[in-house]
């Protein structure tokens, strides 16, 4: 039976392997801190925190997230720890709430691996804090418990850091927060969430694995749209509750929904569709056969909750990526287990004289490594397991994916025809971790997008440590970009997606012939100073006059003629061609843009650039990083591990990309 703690109050923990599961209404950083039986924490080795996310018995998020698990195992913690703190504070350097007391009440529960919840503690009457000590594991009489602090702090994580008796605690906090900005320049866009915190997943296993919590989603609410400088009410596009977007303009209300930075006259507008009241219909029924006792449901494509067929598969491919995330977390943390299991064991052994007299010494390693190696092929088993159920759902999910979802190489192309709506997310690529490659999740982003992307033209490394030549990585870079801008294109209505290019040294020709030749771009590729100057120019001011209206609540009030399409900016072979006027319009585009419909993308070489010095640096933070060749530079926002990405790329030989932007061509023409 669950215990729901009131501050001060504690609760024996009668397993040792747990979770601290932790839920928040906006993105907050995690953290534990260990310390001695007089409540002092020895330095900053005995924090786990973004930049240090694993100590012994100990593991915590690598970056800023509304969900976090922090996994625990009291067995494997050293004797001379007797307390462990689980702290949350609110990122600094980051857009976002600077205090506790204007956000939803923190959520802490621990739970067994099976997802059991063991006890919880909801963290009110917080105010002023930017930090908080939200409970503690400790030791008493040989066993551990578990108690609710919910100690906040003002000064927000050095003073909670200097009130546990770390040595040099603003140090340490300002590193913790370096490493929360640089976790959200590499992080995976997280999906929305649902009423109750839980995500808009439900799995077809027929019972959920030791880290899926055990309960199925029940429903989701309907995702609002954000307010559009026009007035128009587009698809949906709840603010992703982790952060992973970059810089937004604006405020985020508790809908998800992003609102402009003034309200406009009349006050807040309702975006809730009239048969949309409730929460979200179930999924359809199966049209698979039972399962057969004691064997796995059989997969069905779009069995998540939705109120499209593109909602629910948008939906069970992020609940395949959390699956694996959670399944390799799982998996992972075993065989950590196992290992520290073996240590101590091997350990107890050499540090007893009479185990080194005749066979004693030798069994009992022998014993150690067996049960070592019984262990990790336990946790192998499992893994394989899930991930033979991973694999013959993404069998039956990706031929079912809609264009905007869907690989180049899929069937769906050949019928492509223009939308009349815009669609709720774009594919920019693949994601897969190193023990499962044969499992691959699309990599999914909420459109219309809310952060620029940068694709990296840089000296690239391969996943076997080789290196590929750098002129064909420049190649891959602009065939990355111009993949993207025709997916964008593809996936918009007619005239409702515009694109611009920079080429300063007309370097990316070969790339952009099929958006040139097509006709699809607003205006030739931009070349030289004057080019440079003459396109940047005129995107601010589309920039300024879109935020003149609607803080001025009026979005009817833009020029007549005016285009009201989504902008994209593709620069090509930065910084060559800008001078530092045209490198500030770059960095207001990128921070200004996304809220009033004008997107960057850059095809650069972040090595190149850096003679500009930290001047760019907010610029890299605020796009997301995509590379040409597959590399694990992506962080998940749940258990944070390494994504290897793959860009989505057009297969050699193939004329869909031109045969798609043909009928992009015609449409446009047809509504001019």
């Amino acid at each position: 039976m669950t215990a729901e703690l009131v501050r001060g109050q504690n609760h024996p923990l009668s397993q040792a392997r747990l979770e601290i599961r932790v839920s928040a209404d906006k993105p907050i950083v995690a953290g534990a801190a260990l310390s001695d039986e007089h409540g002092k924490v020895h330095g900053a080795e005995w924090v786990a925190h973004p930049g240090t996310p694993t100590l012994p018995g100990l593991e915590v998020s690598r970056q800023a997230a509304a969900d976090h698990r922090l996994a625990v195992d009291l067995g494997a913690m050293p004797e001379a720890v007797h307390r462990i703190s689980v702290l949350l504070a609110l990122p600094t350097g980051v857009a976002g709430p600077v205090r506790f007391g204007g956000l939803a009440a923190p959520f802490v529960a621990v739970t067994g691996l099976d997802g059991s919840e063991v006890a919880s503690y909801t963290i009110t009457g917080l105010e002023a804090e930017s930090a908080v000590v939200a409970l503690e594991l400790y030791r008493r009489q040989g066993a551990w418990k578990v108690r609710a602090v919910g100690q906040g702090y003002a000064g927000g994580l050095a003073e909670l850091l200097a009130d546990q008796g770390m040595p040099e605690a603003h140090t340490l906090a300002g590193s913790i927060n370096e490493a929360v900005v640089q976790g959200l320049a590499r992080s995976v866009p997280a999906p929305p969430r649902t009423a109750d915190g839980d995500r808009t997943r439900q799995t077809a296993a027929p019972a959920p694995g030791p880290d899926q919590g055990g309960t199925a989603s029940q429903g989701a609410v309907p995702p609002q749209p954000p307010t559009s400088p026009y007035g128009a009410q587009g698809p949906g596009q709840p603010t992703s509750p982790y952060g992973a977007q970059g810089a937004q303009q604006g405020s985020t209300d508790p809908s998800g929904a992003t609102q402009p930075s003034t309200p406009t006259a009349g006050g807040p507008v309702d975006y809730s569709h009239p048969s949309r009241q409730t929460t979200a219909p179930p999924p359809p029924p199966p049209i698979a056969p039972p399962a057969q006792p004691g064997q796995p449901q059989q997969p069905v494509a779009g069995d998540a909750t939705g109120w499209s067929m593109d909602e629910r598969l948008y939906n069970q491919v992020w609940g395949m990526f959390e699956d694996l995330a959670r399944s390799m977390a799982a998996y992972r943390s075993a065989v950590d287990f196992a290992e520290s299991r073996m240590e101590k064991e091997l350990d107890q052994v050499l540090s007893d004289p009479r185990s080194r007299i005749g066979g004693q010494g030798d069994a009992a390693r022998e014993a150690a490594r067996a049960k070592h190696a019984q262990l990790v092929d336990q946790a192998q088993a499992v893994l394989d397991r899930d991930l033979a159920q991973l694999a013959a759902e993404a069998d039956v999910v990706e031929p079912a994916l809609p264009p905007a979802y869907a690989r180049w190489d899929n069937p769906v192309w050949h019928g492509y025809r223009v939308p009349m709506e815009i669609p709720m997310a774009l594919r920019l690529g693949d994601l897969h971790l190193p023990e499962a490659p044969q499992v691959s999740i699309p990599m999914l982003v909420r459109l219309p997008l809310e952060r620029g992307l940068w694709i990296d033209s840089g000296r690239a490394g391969t996943i076997d440590g080789s290196y590929t030549d750098s002129h064909e990585v420049k190649r891959l870079a602009m065939d990355t970009a111009v993949a993207v801008a025709a997916r964008l294109l593809a996936v918009y209505p007619a005239r409702e997606f515009t694109v611009h290019v920079i080429d300063p040294a007309g370097s990316g020709g070969q790339a952009l012939v099929p958006l040139v030749q097509s006709g699809v771009l607003a205006a030739p590729p931009a070349v030289g100073a004057a080019g440079v100057a003459d396109v940047l120019a005129r995107l601010t001011q589309r920039v300024d006059l879109v935020q003149m209206a609607v803080r001025g609540g009026a979005p009817d009030a833009l020029p007549p003629g005016f285009d009201t399409a989504e902008q994209l900016l593709i620069v090509n072979d930065f910084p060559h061609g800008f001078d530092d006027r045209a490198v500030t319009q770059l960095r207001y585009l990128a921070d200004e843009g996304p809220a009033v419909g004008v997107h960057l993308m850059m095809v650069a070489d972040r090595e190149e650039a850096s003679g500009y010095g930290p001047l760019l640096d907010p610029l890299w933070r605020s796009l997301m990083r995509l590379t040409p060749v597959p590399d694990d530079h992506l962080a998940d926002p749940w258990v944070g591990h390494a994504w290897t990405y793959e860009p989505s790329l057009v297969p050699a030989g193939s004329q869909v990309l031109q045969q798609v932007l043909q009928q992009v061509s015609a449409a446009r023409t047809k509504y001019t």
